[in-house]
C-alpha cells in the first residue's frame, strides 16, 4: 500500500484535523456511557437506591479495572497500527490486526472466567455492604460472563479509529445504545427483573457492537481485510503490542485501583455516599467523556504523522490539542458547578443523597484542568512508541499516593477528607509529566530530525 496522499491527518489544518476526529469520538464515548447510565437512572428510579449501589459501587469500579486495564492494553495496537497506515505497510498491519483480534478473543475468555470466578471475593475485599452482595454479585458476574464483547469492539473500535475512521464506531454506539434502552425498559419496567434485568440488557447490547465492529473490519474497511481463518496470534507482533500497550494498560488500570481504593473507604460512610458516588461518577463522566476524547485523536494523529515521519506536525498537534482541552476543561467546570443540583434530579430525589453528591462535585470538579495534561502528554508520548514513565508516574502519583492517603493520612476520614486526594494527585502528576513531556520531545525530535 503506497502512502495515502489523501489522508487529511497528514495533510490537512491541524485544529480542523483534530476536531474532526474528536467530535465523532466524543458523541461515540457519549453513547458508549450512556449504557451504564441508562442502567443507573432505571434502576434508580424503577428499583431504589439500594440497586442503584449495586450497579454503580463496587461492581462499577471493579468492572471499570478490568476494562481500562484491557482498554489500555488496546492502545499498543492501536499506535501500531496508526504508525504503519501512515507509513503505507500494508503487510506489518494485516499483522497487527489480525494478532490484535486474536488477543482480545483469548483476553475476553481468560479474564471473564477469572471475574465470574472472583467476584463474591473482591465484593467483599472492598467493604461492599451485606444487604448489596447479592445484587452486586448478580450484575458483576452477567457482565463479565459477556466480557469478550466488551474486548472485541473496544478492539475493534480502536482499530478503526487508528487508521483515522471514528464515525463508523459512533454508529455502532448509537445502535447499540438504543438496543440497551429498549432492553432495559423491558427487562426492568416491565418484566421487573431489576439488577440481572439490567445486565442482561447490557450485556446482549455489547454483543451487538461486538458483532457490527468485527463484520466492518472483515468486508468494509478499505486498506486492511479481516479474514477469521488469519486470526492467530503473531508472537513478534504481539511483542510490540504488549510494550506499548501493557504499560499503557498498568496505567489505566492505576486509576480504577486507586477508584477501588476510595470506593471501599466510601463505603464504610453508609448507603447514601455510595449512592451519592454512583450519581456523581454519572454527572462526572460528562468531563472524563470529552478529556479522553482528545486523549485518542492526539493519540491517533501524532501516531500516523510520527509514522510518516512529519515530526513538526507532532509537536504542533500536541499543543493544539492540549489548548483545545484545557478550553474545555474549564467549561466543563463550570457548567457542573452551576447546574448540579439539576443534574442529580436525573438520578434521584432523595435529598440526602443529593447534598452529598453536591458537595463531592465542589471538591473535585473545578480542579479538571489538571488532569488534561496528563491525558494529552501521556497520549501524544503514547503514540511516538514512550510509555514506562508515565506509567511509573501514574503509579507513584495516582494509587499509591491515594492509598497511602485513605489508610494512613485520613483512616476513617469524612468523605471531604477522602475525596482531596483526586485533586492533589493530579496536580503532582501533572506537573511530573508536563516536566517529563517537555524534556522527552526534544529527545525524540533531536533523534529523528
Amino acid at each position: 500500500m503506497s502512502q495515502n496522499t489523501e489522508n487529511k491527518i497528514l495533510t490537512g489544518v491541524i485544529w480542523k484535523q483534530l476536531l474532526i476526529f474528536f467530535f465523532p469520538i466524543l458523541i461515540g464515548t457519549f453513547f458508549q456511557q450512556l449504557y451504564n447510565t441508562v442502567d443507573a437512572v432505571i434502576v434508580g428510579r424503577f428499583v431504589g437506591k439500594e440497586a442503584l449501589s449495586s450497579v454503580g459501587g463496587s461492581a462499577g469500579q471493579i468492572i471499570n479495572l478490568v476494562v481500562g486495564f484491557f482498554t489500555g492494553l488496546t492502545a499498543g495496537g492501536t499506535v501500531l497500527i496508526s504508525q504503519y497506515y501512515g507509513a503505507g505497510q500494508r503487510e506489518r498491519l494485516e499483522e497487527a490486526l489480525h494478532t490484535a483480534y486474536a488477543f482480545s478473543i483469548v483476553g475476553g475468555i481468560l479474564f471473564g472466567i477469572a471475574g465470574v470466578a472472583a467476584t463474591p471475593s473482591v465484593l467483599r475485599m472492598m467493604n461492599t455492604p451485606e444487604k448489596l452482595m447479592a445484587q452486586s454479585t448478580i450484575y458483576m458476574q452477567v457482565y463479565f460472563g459477556g466480557l469478550v464483547f466488551v474486548f472485541l469492539y473496544n478492539m475493534g473500535a480502536s482499530i478503526l479509529r487508528a487508521m483515522g475512521d471514528s464515525r463508523r464506531p459512533l454508529y455502532f454506539l448509537m445502535v447499540c445504545s438504543v438496543v440497551n434502552i429498549i432492553l432495559d425498559i423491558v427487562f426492568v419496567v416491565v418484566a421487573n427483573l431489576g439488577v440481572l434485568g439490567v445486565a442482561v440488557a447490557t450485556l446482549i447490547s455489547q454483543a451487538v457492537s461486538a458483532v457490527l465492529v468485527t463484520y466492518t473490519l472483515m468486508y468494509r474497511t478499505e486498506g486492511m481485510t479481516l479474514r477469521l481463518k488469519e486470526i492467530r496470534l503473531n508472537m513478534p507482533v504481539l511483542k510490540n503490542i504488549l510494550r506499548i500497550g501493557l504499560p499503557t494498560g498498568i496505567q489505566s488500570s492505576m486509576y480504577s485501583l486507586s477508584n477501588m481504593i476510595i470506593q471501599s473507604a466510601l463505603n464504610l460512610l453508609g448507603v447514601d455516599t455510595m449512592a451519592a458516588w454512583t450519581a456523581y461518577g454519572k454527572i462526572d463522566c460528562l468531563f472524563w467523556m470529552i478529556n479522553s476524547s482528545f486523549g485518542i485523536a492526539v493519540t491517533t494523529f501524532v501516531g500516523q504523522n510520527f509514522g510518516a515521519a512529519k515530526y513538526d506536525r507532532v509537536k504542533k498537534g500536541t499543543r493544539v490539542c492540549l489548548a483545545m482541552a484545557v478550553g474545555t476543561a474549564v467549561c466543563m467546570s463550570t457548567l457542573l458547578m452551576l447546574t448540579g443540583r439539576y443534574l442529580f434530579m436525573i438520578f434521584t430525589d432523595d435529598a440526602t443523597v443529593m447534598d452529598i453528591g453536591l458537595r463531592m462535585m465542589h471538591n473535585i470538579a473545578p480542579t479538571f484542568v489538571l488532569f488534561v495534561f496528563i491525558e494529552i502528554f501521556s497520549g501524544s508520548l503514547r503514540a511516538q512508541g514512550h510509555t514506562l514513565i508515565t506509567t511509573l508516574v501514574t503509579l507513584i502519583g495516582i494509587c499509591l499516593f491515594r492509598a497511602i492517603w485513605v489508610t494512613l493520612i485520613v483512616p476513617g476520614g469524612t468523605m471531604e477528607q477522602v475525596v482531596a486526594c483526586y485533586p492533589i494527585s493530579w496536580f503532582v502528576c501533572a506537573v511530573v509529566i508536563s516536566i517529563y513531556y517537555r524534556y522527552k520531545q526534544k529527545r525524540i525530535l533531536q533523534r529523528y530530525q
